[in-house]
């Protein structure tokens, strides 16, 4: 998959981020992280949800138009 780090440039990349924060702000930082995809996954997961409700609510209220053959 070309412009996706490979082995090497994930670890220079976590070589520089230790140097950068020190190990002692690397799990709070993670656990930072972690929290904000889990926060993005559930705004998503409730988006979809009220994308579907609205859209069942709409086929609901909207009469259905019978067919002249």
């Amino acid at each position: 998959m070309p412009g996706f780090p490979g082995g090497v440039e994930l670890i220079i990349i976590l070589v520089i981020v230790l140097l950068l924060f020190g190990s002692k702000k690397l799990p709070e930082l993670a656990r930072g992280l972690g929290k904000s995809i889990t926060n993005f996954k559930s705004g998503l997961n409730e988006e979809q949800q009220s994308e579907t409700e609205t859209t069942a609510q709409q086929e609901k209220e909207t009469p259905q138009k019978e067919e002249v053959s």
